[in-house]
């Protein structure tokens, strides 16, 4: 039987993704677990594996297409001595049960979200599955009416067999896929939508400037998510700011000494790397502040999961340092650059930039000296960092002198952190920052 494959959701927000490029083409026989695609999603572009064997009967989103919705079919796979006009009678997608009924309320952190596997087919009707997984159910002495099926629209697969016993009971199906997708968290379920300016449709802007000479820019994935998430959180986090100056003369000291004594081992600390520490070392000793927001409740992590904002072509990035606190300084710049790297070329796994409590991000390095960030929820907050500047200072004695000053600014959830707890952090931070060499214990 003819089947459609259908374009996957690789990541918990995916809605839609592109197409960009075919590693089969009609005719090619493939098995399961063969790459045949690439996928680009809002922030990466991933590899897309067969689910079961069979023949690239049509090809029916080229490569190259935008905007394809999740479970949209891209293609149809054929059976092993099908027709290729059997692709154009190859079943729609159905629609999930989860989207037509109406999401229970449950438990958005404990529950979590499953897609139900297929139920067994009632005896008699009739049962979908691969050649394979036919010869495979014939030589174990299996009954194909007790599988579950796992492929597209609930085929059985060779994995589905191998894994069953024969005269084995089958496992009952899940619950409902409407009660799991209604114990997902709102974020993970699906990404906010970006409002659109009160009374300024597309149609009115563009009628604004008719006359004027312009370029029209299609919206890709990322710039869409970075739109509606950014909406999402001016939108529905209470945002508060704290401002403090660091002296930064005794950490430009130390990082030319530690750099000095490392360059035999290629490695260059950057002040952003310190920045890094600092936080790390902060969450951990005001671990309070070390929270999300998950809706209706606080999560209080464990360790420094530190995210970094990372300017790439169309967007940005925020890539995850995890444990961050435990990290030395060289394998926190080694890892920065890392994935520095592979963010710029949209090569990050989503586990890479997803989590963390806390991000940072850095604008000194384009002489930005002061800036207020927007928290990336479901952080509880988010440090903006300037440029560091020769400034006049009063020295401890009363005496005017001349000092390397760095402005932070943090932006704060006040659900999740309150002002003097927000302080504590910030204060740690500086702590951090201006005795540079206890980061090193």
């Amino acid at each position: 039987m003819a089947i459609q494959i259908l374009m996957p959701a690789l990541s918990p927000t995916m809605e839609e993704g592109s197409l960009a490029k075919w590693l089969v083409k009609e005719g090619d026989n493939v098995k399961s677990g063969q790459i045949i695609a690439e996928i680009e999603t809002d922030k990466a572009t991933m590899e897309f594996e067969a689910v079961d064997e069979g023949v690239i009967g049509k090809i029916l989103i080229a490569e190259g297409t935008a905007g394809v919705k999740v479970n949209a079919p891209i293609a149809v796979l054929l059976e092993e001595g099908e027709d290729a006009s059997a692709a154009e009678a190859a079943p729609a997608a159905a629609e999930p049960e989860a989207a037509k009924a109406e999401a229970p309320k449950a438990d958005p952190v404990k529950a979590q979200a499953a897609a139900p596997a297929a139920a067994p087919a009632a005896q008699g009707a009739r049962v979908f599955a691969s050649p394979l997984a036919r010869r495979i159910a014939k030589d174990k002495g299996l009954d194909l009416t007790l599988v579950q099926g796992s492929g597209p629209h609930g085929r059985i697969v060779k994995a589905d067999v191998e894994a069953a016993q024969p005269g084995a009971a089958p496992a009952p199906a899940p619950a409902a896929a409407a009660a799991a997708a209604g114990s997902m968290p709102a974020a993970a379920a699906a990404p906010a939508k970006a409002a659109a300016p009160a009374g300024l449709s597309p149609e009115t802007v563009l009628k604004m400037y008719q006359d004027r000479a312009f370029e029209e820019v299609a919206l890709d994935g990322m710039r869409r998510t970075i739109a509606a998430r950014l909406s999402e959180a001016k939108q529905t986090i209470p945002h508060f700011y704290l401002r403090r100056e660091v002296k930064l003369d005794a950490l430009m000291a130390f990082r030319a000494d530690l750099n000095h004594a490392l360059t035999g081992r290629g490695v260059k600390l950057s002040v952003n790397d310190f920045v890094i520490k600092a936080c790390a070392i902060a969450l951990q000793q005001v671990a309070d502040a070390n929270a999300v927001w998950a809706g209706d409740r606080i999560l209080k992590l464990k360790p420094s999961d530190v995210a970094v904002a990372v300017a790439v072509e169309g967007g940005l990035f925020t890539p995850v340092l995890r444990d961050a606190d435990k990290k030395s300084l060289s394998a926190l710049s080694a890892e920065m650059k890392d994935l520095a790297h592979r963010a710029k070329s949209k090569k990050l796994a989503p586990h890479e930039y997803q989590g963390g409590s806390f991000a940072i991000s850095n604008l000194g390095m384009f002489g930005i000296e002061n800036f207020d960030a927007v928290i990336n929820p479901p952080h509880g907050a988010i440090l903006a960092v300037g440029a560091g500047l020769k400034k006049p200072v009063v020295q401890e004695d009363g005496s005017l002198g001349v000092a390397t000053v760095m402005s932070m600014t943090l932006s704060v959830d006040h659900r999740v952190i309150d002002g003097a707890l927000g302080a504590q952090l910030m204060k740690a931070i500086v702590e951090a920052l201006e005795n540079p060499v206890t980061m090193l214990a």
